[in-house]
């Protein structure tokens, strides 16, 4: 069984206002026991408002280092791209005096663009102090597909480096990924997801054996700290 905890919300805004806190006081923690902290998210539609949420707390943003669970392979001017949702929604406000270090790396394949990407992630120190997952209806979570080629590597909690190249055919462009090293040792993890259906797909894949047909499942299993749920209702907007 999957060791985590369930925080339910009566509204997305609720979920933003609630989630921002937590982190804002996890990263405000680290910049006063070690002087900096690290943060990485994701993308897609999900977190804009949490992202808006948190660029407005007063925190040491200047000591704070933001960067990615995973990166689609398009330039950060594409509308695809997770570095161009974080600087619109995140990087604002007090947080725009944070550090962003991004995953996409021009480069002549996937493969070269990784072990770039990899090389800067490799001067961020571990464990990442938080990472806030998200989750697609096909129990995929960061960039580890169910249909990604190297899946089974993917999950391995193995030594190795930071980024990762990802092909999936229901990905669509291929994709920079964190090791699960990276995110399963972070000291705080957090999976936000919301609408009915995201709550059914989480609970099936809770009931599955972790593994390549239920990666989000794989990962919270894997998490060094109990991993924290944070679930609303889809906006009726």
């Amino acid at each position: 069984m999957v060791d985590c905890k369930w925080h339910e919300f009566a509204s997305p805004e609720a979920l933003a206002e609630d989630l921002s806190a937590n982190v804002a006081e996890k990263l405000s923690a680290a910049v006063r026991e070690r002087g900096h902290a690290t943060i990485a998210v994701s993308g897609g539609r999900t977190p804009a408002l949490f992202f808006d949420h948190l660029s407005r707390h007063d925190i040491p943003w200047d000591k704070v280092t933001v960067t990615l669970v995973d990166e689609r392979f398009v330039p950060a001017d594409s509308p695809r791209s997770n570095a161009r949702l974080v600087a619109q929604h995140l990087l604002q406000n007090k947080a725009a005096r944070a550090a962003f270090i991004g995953l996409y790396h021009e480069a002549e394949s996937i493969a070269a663009a990784a072990e770039k990407a990899a090389g800067a992630i490799g001067e961020i120190p571990a464990p990442l102090d938080v990472v806030v997952l998200g989750m697609g209806n096909d129990r995929h979570t960061a960039s580890f597909f169910p249909d990604a080629t190297t899946i089974e590597t993917l999950l391995k909690p193995a030594e190795g480096a930071d980024v990762l190249p990802v092909s999936s055919e229901s990905a669509g462009e291929p994709r920079l990924t964190l090791s699960m090293n990276r995110i399963a040792g972070a000291r705080f993890v957090a999976l936000h997801i919301e609408g009915d259906d995201k709550r059914e797909t989480l609970e099936g894949a809770l009931a599955m054996q972790p593994g390549p047909a239920s990666p989000i499942s794989a990962v919270l299993a894997a998490a060094k700290h109990p991993a924290r749920i944070f679930w609303a209702p889809a906006s009726q907007s």
